[in-house]
């Protein structure tokens, strides 16, 4: 009895020690979701969601450019913590839903943060997937005040961060410009109603201008993808506006602009960051666009080296001048791997965590620290359009 009593054990003893094996083999070597794309890959995964087709392609297909140069300079100089980044490139067609499929592909591939999307719009589709996946999202040029922040709660985002500044903060600057610079007192507005951004710009200029003395005489609105302007532009030409505020997106703004101009309208027109495209100048024309001014991230005449050193960089690769949304694209990249670096790790909690540390970045747009809300403190430039040219204010 006693020699099958052992015997028994022996065997269960065996069985145990079968399974151990069994599930060391299976799981104990297996990293976790979060090493695979960071900390344990070969590369790190750096996601670039940009809208390079649809109504705003102009935008992604810059930034991601100014992106692209940046992790070309940063694997050129031995990369981060000793890895290369490794970008995937994909485009999200300007559509919010889209950018929330191209976000969740991007999270499976294993990235550890994402560059774009461009718009507040196309940020928010892809917003509720960086969430869920704890994965940062840094927007180059998503200026609504809500994209970092949830207006029902307050509560921020934790995984959203952008180097751009906000409309609110864009609105106030046009307002102080019109008042201060201009010495305007009345002004009409006229943007697009189709998007929180050029509502929201429209909604903090009113505010800072009649806060600070100045009278709104008119209000008017469009829709993204019109063409005609000339009606409503007739109806405030009759209110004898001295300054128009246009906020929107240089596809309807041009020729808006235009219009304006062929019927007589010549009181100076201001806008926002939206306007930054090369497309106005060929849509608008040159002589239609003096007297114009927007508020933007950063000018390409600024003399300071660094900014110098890219505009050559990217007019070698691409044969023209950056606009704000390539500079952003590059800011966000640098902005990336400044944090993995202070982190010491490619673990997207960390980078986060080192994001919401950032300190005196300097960037091309300016020097900026990342505040409470995920946004950065920094400058905000007013461009005039100057026969063509893009001439700082």
């Amino acid at each position: 009895m006693l020699d099958k009593k052992w015997a028994k054990k022996g065997a269960l003893l065996v069985l145990v020690v079968f399974m151990l094996s069994v599930v060391v083999g299976c799981g104990g070597g297996q990293t976790s979701d979060k090493e695979s794309k960071g900390d344990g890959a070969e590369t790190i995964k750096v996601g670039i969601n940009c809208e390079l087709s649809g109504p705003v392609a102009s935008y992604g297909d810059n930034s991601r450019n100014g992106a692209l140069i940046a992790i070309d300079e940063i694997n050129k100089a031995g990369g981060v913590l000793g890895k290369q980044l490794e970008p995937l490139v994909r485009d999200c067609q300007s559509k919010t839903d889209e950018a929330m499929n191209v976000s969740a592909a991007l999270a499976d591939e294993g990235m550890v943060a994402q560059i774009g999307p461009l718009t507040s719009g196309t940020v928010e589709g892809s917003t509720s997937v960086m969430m869920e996946n704890q994965i940062p999202l840094i927007a180059p040029a998503a200026t609504a005040n809500k994209v970092t922040v949830d207006e029902k709660t307050g509560k921020v985002r934790d995984y959203i961060f952008r180097v751009c500044y906000r409309d609110s903060d864009q609105g106030v600057r046009m307002a102080d410009f019109a008042l201060n610079t201009l010495k305007v007192k009345k002004a009409a507005i006229f943007g697009s109603t189709s998007d929180d951004y050029a509502k929201g710009l429209a909604k903090y200029f009113k505010e800072e201008f009649e806060a600070k003395g100045g009278t709104i005489v008119a209000e008017e609105g469009f829709m993204n993808l019109d063409k005609e302007f000339r009606g409503t532009l007739t109806k405030i030409r009759g209110k004898n506006p001295e300054f128009i505020y246009v906020p929107g997106y240089y596809t309807e703004v041009s020729v808006l602009i235009k219009q304006a101009r062929e019927l007589g309208i010549t009181v100076p027109i201001g806008g926002g960051d939206g306007w930054d495209s090369p497309d106005m100048v060929k849509v608008a024309g040159a002589e239609a666009l003096n007297d114009t001014y927007f508020t933007n991230h950063y000018s390409v005449e600024d003399p300071n080296p660094a900014i110098q050193s890219f505009v050559k960089a990217y007019e070698a690769k691409h044969k023209k001048a950056p606009d704000s949304f390539a500079a952003l694209g590059y800011d966000a990249v640098k902005l990336l791997a400044d944090a993995i670096t202070r982190a010491g790790s490619a673990d997207p909690v960390k980078i986060k965590e080192a994001l919401e540390q950032t300190k005196d970045f300097a960037g091309i747009t300016g020097t900026m620290s990342i505040d409470e809300q995920h946004n950065p403190i920094k400058n905000i430039v007013i461009i005039e359009y100057k026969d063509g040219k893009l001439v700082s204010r």
